[in-house]
């Protein structure tokens, strides 16, 4: 066991036991949090219990969403590098958010930064989505249809973190509101794809791979969950025409103003947005570990092995037990 002095105590078990490494990690940071708190004496409002919460909700997904991409490598891993760059961004964000209420005076770029992160989530999610349904195009040898369409799905998921991301940093002018409109727009759009590509693998289950059948079953859980999500990032990006990050700018009386993701009500971010996305990471978490994904891509060496190809040397032979008429 290693210790560390000063700061958080973080222990490093030398032995092969990653799983208890992956929970001593997550108690020390959780007590490293709490005594942070209270040394600060700091009360956080309701956005920062929540960031909070989410680094909490996280932690253990980031170590799960490393070992999906260590099971599935990079050729096969489609939407599990995604799952992972969302745990990371959602991590950071609650990391900015919390820091922002234990300085003072206020960092307006903390909030800035945290907010920014949190409207963007929604793209890595999407994309990991389209990545999952992708794959149910694959065949044993590997070889996969339709990739130029989902680049172009992609460069539009891409296209749409940009847009929410700019705008939301510039969060006092009228192009800032407008990119961030257009930004949401566009995930919405991106969504009501991937739920046309989701009816249309349906159709062509018959082709899918063993496994991912049962992968197609998970996505599907998944979807309406999503679209929650994605309602409800249209909802609070058109709930006021400024981003107010630190909450103290006047009070918006939009008729959407209650889904506002930062001076809205709580409760509904709560389950509109965290918990949604949180069941989504949940349902595609177990079926990455739960399911063989791999052994899909094996049946195509097992064929091989049990019917070998005929070499020349073969149908040499073959001619020559072939009496001539």
């Amino acid at each position: 066991m290693i210790a560390c002095d000063q700061g958080p105590t973080i222990l490093v078990d030398t032995a092969d036991q990653s799983d208890n490494y992956h929970i001593i990690f997550h108690i020390q940071f959780l007590e490293f949090s709490s005594s942070f708190l209270n040394s600060r004496k700091m009360a956080l409002d309701s956005q920062g219990i929540l960031a909070a919460v989410t680094i909490a909700m996280y932690i253990p997904f980031l170590f799960i969403a490393i070992k999906l991409m260590m099971k599935y490598g990079k050729s096969r891993g489609d939407g599990w590098i995604l799952l992972l760059a969302f745990s990371i961004i959602r991590l950071l964000g609650g990391v900015l958010l919390v820091a922002a209420e234990a300085i003072t005076p206020a960092n307006i770029s903390l909030y800035t930064g945290g907010y920014s992160l949190e409207s963007s989530g929604l793209s890595p999610l999407l994309l990991c989505t389209l990545g999952l349904l992708h794959s149910m195009f694959r065949t044993s040898d590997g070889s996969s249809r339709y990739n130029k369409q989902v680049r172009l799905l992609q460069l539009l998921g891409t296209v749409a973190l940009l847009l929410t991301m700019i705008g939301t940093s510039d969060d006092t002018s009228s192009s800032g509101n407008t990119m961030r409109r257009v930004g949401v727009i566009l995930f919405c759009a991106l969504y009501i794809i991937l739920v046309g590509v989701c009816v249309y693998v349906w159709t062509q289950v018959g082709f899918v791979m063993r496994y991912h059948k049962q992968l197609l079953k998970a996505v599907s859980i998944a979807l309406p969950f999503l679209a929650i999500r994605t309602l409800y990032g249209v909802l609070s990006t058109f709930s006021s025409s400024t981003v107010s990050v630190t909450g103290t700018t006047e009070s918006n009386t939009s008729d959407l103003a209650k889904f506002n993701m930062i001076t809205g009500e709580w409760q509904i971010y709560l389950v509109m947005d965290m918990l949604m996305e949180y069941a989504v990471v949940i349902i595609y978490a177990v079926a990455g570990i739960v399911l063989p994904l791999n052994e899909d891509y094996k049946s195509a060496n097992s064929h091989q092995d049990e019917y070998p190809l005929i070499t020349k040397q073969d149908v040499g032979l073959m001619g020559l037990m072939i009496p001539s008429p």
